[in-house]
């Protein structure tokens, strides 16, 4: 799948299943990248929460990393790339973040990851 079409499929609420079709959480927040050609800035990334777009950069990263604290070369590229943010299951699951090269398919049930949940970036 390609790496901009697998984002512009994704909605909020979808579940995720991880490339052993195991149910791991449900599609929290969807960023588009800054290399997707068909977005050429990333004032174009939406917040599927709210299903708006919003239009400032600082607002669209600050909302994408609301108390996290990832190391600075992962943000960047989460931004470059884009990514899918999923509210992981399970009472201590931590949130992850789901670059678009780790998408295998995406469905009317759900988007299905080629990589495990232990493989994504931990949200903290």
């Amino acid at each position: 799948m390609q790496t901009a079409n697998a984002l512009r499929s994704v909605e909020a609420g979808m579940k995720v299943f991880d490339r052993e079709r195991h149910e791991i959480g449900k599609v929290d927040y969807v960023q588009f990248g800054d290399d997707d050609p068909e977005t050429p800035e990333v004032e174009a990334s939406r917040n599927s929460d709210l299903g708006q777009r919003n239009d400032s950069l600082m607002a669209n990263i600050a909302k994408a990393f609301t108390a996290d604290e990832l190391p600075e070369e992962i943000r960047e590229r989460l931004l470059h790339q884009g990514f899918v943010r999923i509210d992981s299951s399970g009472l201590f699951a931590a949130d992850r973040y789901i670059m678009p090269d780790q998408i295998d398919s995406v469905s009317g049930d759900g988007l299905m990851l080629n990589v495990s949940q232990d493989e994504l970036v931990k949200r903290h």
